[in-house]
């Protein structure tokens, strides 16, 4: 079965919870877990709050939310109708077991960056950060979104590395191994915001697919769109490359609802 048949089937059993519970006909598409993108359904014009927080909602009704790799599994959904009846849906999330490599023995050169890059770092952080504020009101992360690119998986979301016993950042992407050169397509419709190399990530795309959702499209060759750009699903935007701090060419796709990093895998096809 794949995956957004699934998705649709979550939706309902999701929507008869809902619904047994006296929900006012919200339904929600995704997998409740950690690192998870929810696409939900509600009245048109109705507020949905999400932990206490207003979320953006279109003009039928639909919104999104997401939750982190280590986030807490206790939330709740709050909806709000235009005739202003009130339903608090509490929702439990599943937690997740990650991928955890123990090595030793590293040079301390592959652990901790020169210090002459570390404002170059800041720099790539305060950019990134910036963009991944943007709130548009495009819809088009409510389609399904095609893998940006094709190749085997070498790498997934939550994984983490300790070095030496210092724990470095967990992995939070989809890695694609693919040969330099190879196309990497646009996984959904949206705007691109930054076209840039930076230290750790090398050439890097980031595209706006609305409502807070982002694609981020990492260690690139080469970019074939600029900042602004409008562009539609499957067009080729990149090529696959190994710039930044690698071993070997693949992409790394990551996809954020604003600074929540989400795992892109829970989003395609099987």
């Amino acid at each position: 079965m794949k995956g957004w048949q699934k998705g649709l089937l979550l939706s309902a059993s999701l929507f008869a919870a809902l619904n047994a519970s006296g929900a006012m006909n919200v339904t929600l598409d995704g997998k409740l877990t950690q690192g998870s993108l929810i696409r939900g359904q509600a009245p048109a014009e109705a507020k949905i709050l999400f932990n206490g927080e207003p979320l953006s909602v279109a003009e039928d009704g639909r919104f999104v939310f997401g939750i982190g790799r280590d986030a807490s599994l206790a939330h709740q959904l709050t909806i709000i109708t235009a005739d202003g009846k009130q339903q608090v849906l509490p929702l439990t999330f599943s937690s997740r077991e990650y991928d955890i490599q123990r090595i030793t023995g590293v040079a301390q050169k592959y652990v901790t960056p020169p210090a002459d890059v570390t404002e170059r770092i800041q720099n790539d952080n305060r950019k990134v950060s910036s963009v991944r504020k943007t709130l548009t009101a495009k819809t088009a992360i409510f389609a399904a979104p095609i893998r940006p690119a094709e190749g085997r998986i070498s790498g997934v979301y939550g994984s983490q590395r300790v070095f030496n016993g210092e724990p470095r950042n967990p992995h939070y992407g989809l890695d694609i191994a693919a040969p330099v050169g190879a196309p990497v397509l646009a996984p959904w419709d949206g705007e691109v915001l930054l076209a840039e190399d930076l230290y750790y990530s090398g050439l890097t795309l980031i595209i706006d697919h609305g409502m807070g959702v982002t694609s981020t499209l990492l260690h690139l060759h080469a970019i074939d769109v600029k900042v602004g750009q409008h562009i539609r699903q499957g067009d080729k935007v990149a090529e696959v490359g190994a710039t930044g701090r690698v071993t070997g060419p693949h992409l790394d796709w990551r996809i954020n609802w604003f600074q929540e990093r989400l795992d892109p895998q829970l989003l395609l096809a099987e």
